[in-house]
């Protein structure tokens, strides 16, 4: 017998019936006692496509219609792949899809059928898409080793490591934290909702808890297995899992009101100016990246942006978001430096969530002139890096510095604490861990290439995980 959420959305339209329902057991001490979430809210597929110009993307494309003369190739070597093509013309839609309709057939060029992604157009060509059906995403319990930093019956505490994928998604079928929290908990395989865009992808914002009434056409479902907020791919650290529905509903709750404690560490390319503050810049998706958000600064009431706070400078903006949630649903966070870096090229900074947002500490991290070291999508390139690192070290150290450079693979950030009330007992409850090691690692780098180290803010690198 399947029981509805409070914290779950049931949608039906006259098009398409199918219901959002989060499945938990009756009894929470069960040994499944982590709930599984089995379909996604389904939104009405009445919904008519939009493309490049149109004003919003849809949350269906199942069955969205191309049919589009190529007008001209803006390329640099004169050519243009057709998946890439296509994904340009139709807002929102992720390109992994594009090229799974491709594949399915779906796809022809003045008239011949074309299967392969990277088919070059040309102007002129006359293109018909049909957008495939989604096929329903699988979680397999798998035995991957989890970093448990506390557990008890109610909810599991997990340091994930950096280039794990929190949930399964188009592209990460296997290999991600609610696979090996299934083999963990010993849950069987359950079914999950695949996705239309790409957003799943780059998100490191809270679970947005939904309640039932509320209009879900308007706003998007994060909806998996016992998963109450999430963390980037790149991102390592502590993320809290509920395992029962009384849990889930007390934690999601926390995070709505914005009451849990989250402190992330990074390093960035260059030194924040002032040295602590508050951002309270909205944020909103970049037009020309779907996957990377910007910092939009700008009137009240505008539609362009969710308001975001990270913690900067005074900023007093309030932005309606994209999705249409009123102005105080406001997004904010606080930084101070912890230790200046490399004689000013870089710097150790603490972050302290007020709320999240997809990408927020990186969006904002980049607005103020300081992106992450090694995100290559924010502006922390490499070559930024050693622009700013070069001529600040001695050059006995530059050779060492190249390789240092040269090995960056995801953006320094790490979320080092998190902290809440136990939905059982009501006591608040704190845990920490240290950075991993490729973290840690290039911190002793940069303390190695400058002496100049403490400014007299306080603040230190934890020394393992632990709880209070």
């Amino acid at each position: 017998m399947m029981i509805f959420s409070l914290n779950s959305i049931a949608c039906f339209s006259a098009s398409h019936s199918s219901q959002s329902v989060l499945l938990f057991p009756r009894n929470p001490k069960s040994s499944s006692s982590v709930f599984r979430i089995l379909r996604a809210c389904s939104y009405s597929t009445d919904e008519p496509h939009v493309s490049v110009g149109g004003r919003r993307p849809r949350t269906n494309y199942a069955g969205v219609l191309l049919e589009e003369t190529v007008v001209d190739v803006n390329s640099k070597s004169g050519k243009l792949r057709l998946d890439s093509w296509i994904s340009s013309r139709i807002i929102g839609i992720s390109r992994a899809r594009v090229q799974s309709s491709i594949r399915s057939g779906l796809v022809s060029v003045n008239g011949r059928i074309v299967d392969k992604v990277s088919h070059v157009i040309r102007a002129g060509d006359k293109v018909n898409c049909t957008i495939s059906e989604l096929q329903p995403l699988r979680a397999e319990p798998e035995d991957i080793p989890l970093d448990i930093a506390y557990e008890d019956e109610h909810v599991l505490v997990v340091n994930k490591p950096a280039h794990m994928v929190v949930h399964p998604a188009p592209g990460n079928a296997s290999g991600t934290l609610v696979n090996g929290i299934l083999h963990h908990c010993s849950l069987p395989t359950v079914a999950l909702p695949n996705r239309d865009s790409e957003e799943d992808d780059i998100s490191d914002d809270e679970f947005n808890s939904f309640s039932m009434g509320q209009n879900c056409s308007t706003c998007e479902t994060s909806i998996r297995p016992g998963i109450v907020h999430r963390l980037d791919k790149g991102t390592s650290g502590l993320l809290v899992v509920a395992k029962n529905e009384h849990s889930h509903a007390h934690l999601s709750e926390q995070f709505k009101l914005h009451t849990i404690h989250r402190v992330y560490f990074s390093i960035t390319s260059g030194v924040p100016t002032p040295l602590s503050g508050r951002v309270e810049i909205p944020i909103g998706r970049d037009p020309n990246n779907r996957i990377r958000m910007i910092a939009v600064p700008g009137p009240r009431n505008s539609g362009q942006a969710r308001h975001a706070a990270s913690s900067a400078v005074s900023w007093q903006y309030s932005l309606i978001n994209e999705c249409g949630h009123h102005p105080s649903d406001e997004v904010s966070l606080k930084y101070k430096v912890i230790e200046i870096l490399a004689g000013g090229g870089s710097a150790l900074v603490e972050w302290r969530l007020e709320t999240g947002r997809t990408h927020q500490i990186r969006a904002h991290a980049k607005y103020l002139g300081v992106p992450l070291l090694g995100d290559e999508v924010y502006g922390g390139t490499k070559n930024m890096a050693l622009s700013l690192l070069r001529p600040r070290i001695p050059s006995t150290y530059h050779g060492q510095l190249a390789q240092l450079v040269s090995g960056l693979d995801r953006p320094c950030l790490h979320a080092v604490a998190l902290g809440f009330n136990h939905p059982k007992t009501g006591k608040n409850i704190h845990f920490s861990c240290q950075p991993p090691a490729d973290f840690s690692e290039i911190l002793s780098w940069l303390r190695k290439f400058s002496a100049e180290k403490d400014i007299g803010i306080t603040g230190t690198v934890p020394l393992g995980c632990r709880s209070e």
